[in-house]
């Protein structure tokens, strides 16, 4: 069976990365219908899959060639219409990250995929990586024995490998950089940071104080959080040059974890995982699909009823407010001027 794709949003992550992707699991999805406000985008982003394409996100969910949808638009846009997509008798929405800007914004994504049976996923790519996953069964009782975690994404611009990975229709417009450096910070955290976080909460699952906020420039963050005896570093970084670091780690008396993913843009097959407990070393990927192969497939063995959902709408929830919270402990701590 091969299910429609409505896609809410034609930007840089929908051509560079949904597209190609999709293309690749054409034994089970196709995109059928592409909606952006700007018509231009919308039909040339269109044509290259051999979709339909709108300018209003009514036209798309009125398409009975869509059976999912992914909403790829700006996040104040998220709730609105994921929630239209649950109530559209959809088979299954995927939103992009942050799941929602507020958490009454979240739970209201939550009660239309409660009231209405449709499942949403959020495309937080890494923690449908087949490496996360392997390292996930393989573990044992790390996550409860952890005392450290780091995370590091250090990337060029993604306009960079955006470039690398297709032909933009458009280039994307940024907001200009600067103003308000607490402004910046909950926007990188919401941007860049949320990546990982997920990752972090499974090792670190309460913020109980973040005592470090450094703004790095052109853009970057060095937080430091700690929650139930335990400590977080986390680094986000984008420099003028080529070289990427995107990994996750994680220490325990008796067992360590490290993550190396591949950029974003990069189609290099999964993260690799370095697993080390008392009994040795385990080596776990690379293996040949990626986070975003992942969730594609994993939405589309839910909405035949393949497999069960693996994250519910409780933990979609819990993880953007986890998000929030670290976005509104490190404003008001640099807001303060109690950090170097």
């Amino acid at each position: 069976m091969t299910l429609g794709i409505g896609i809410i949003g034609a930007g840089p992550v929908t051509q560079a990365i949904h597209l190609p992707t999709i293309a690749g699991l054409s034994d089970r999805l196709r995109v059928t219908h592409v909606m952006d406000v700007d018509a231009g985008t919308a039909a040339a982003v269109a044509a290259r899959a051999g979709a339909a394409h709108s300018t209003t996100v009514e036209q798309l969910l009125a398409d009975p060639a869509v059976d999912l949808v992914a909403v790829c638009s700006p996040h104040p846009f998220h709730a609105e219409q994921a929630a239209a997509a649950c109530r559209a008798g959809k088979k299954g929405v995927l939103v992009e990250k942050p799941l929602a800007t507020t958490l009454d914004e979240a739970h209201a994504i939550a009660e239309a995929s409660r009231d209405t049976g449709v499942p949403v996923v959020v495309g937080a790519m890494h923690t449908y990586d087949p490496a996360w996953l392997a390292a996930e069964r393989a573990w044992g009782d790390l996550p409860e024995t952890v005392h450290r975690v780091r995370s590091r994404i250090i990337l060029p611009p993604n306009a960079r490998f955006e470039s690398a990975a297709t032909q933009l229709h458009t280039d994307p417009v940024f907001p200009a950089r600067g103003g308000d450096p607490a402004a910046a910070i909950r926007g990188a955290i919401l941007g860049l940071a949320i990546h990982n976080l997920p990752l972090v909460r499974r090792f670190l699952p309460e913020i109980e104080s973040v005592d470090l906020v450094r703004p790095l420039q052109p853009f970057g963050y060095v937080l430091t959080l700690r929650g139930g005896g335990r400590t977080a570093e986390l680094i986000g970084y984008l420099h003028g040059g080529w070289r990427t670091e995107w990994t996750f780690e994680a220490w325990g008396d008796d067992g360590e974890l490290r993550l190396d993913f591949t950029p974003s843009y990069v189609p290099a097959g999964s993260a690799t995982a370095e697993l080390r407990t008392g009994a040795g070393t385990r080596l776990l990927g690379p293996y040949p699909g990626n986070g975003y192969a992942g969730e594609w497939r994993h939405l589309a063995a839910v909405a035949t009823g393949a497999e069960p959902v693996r994250y519910g709408t409780t933990d979609l929830v819990a993880d953007l407010a986890y998000a929030l919270n670290l976005a509104d402990r490190a404003t008001a701590l640099l807001r303060q001027g109690a950090t170097p």
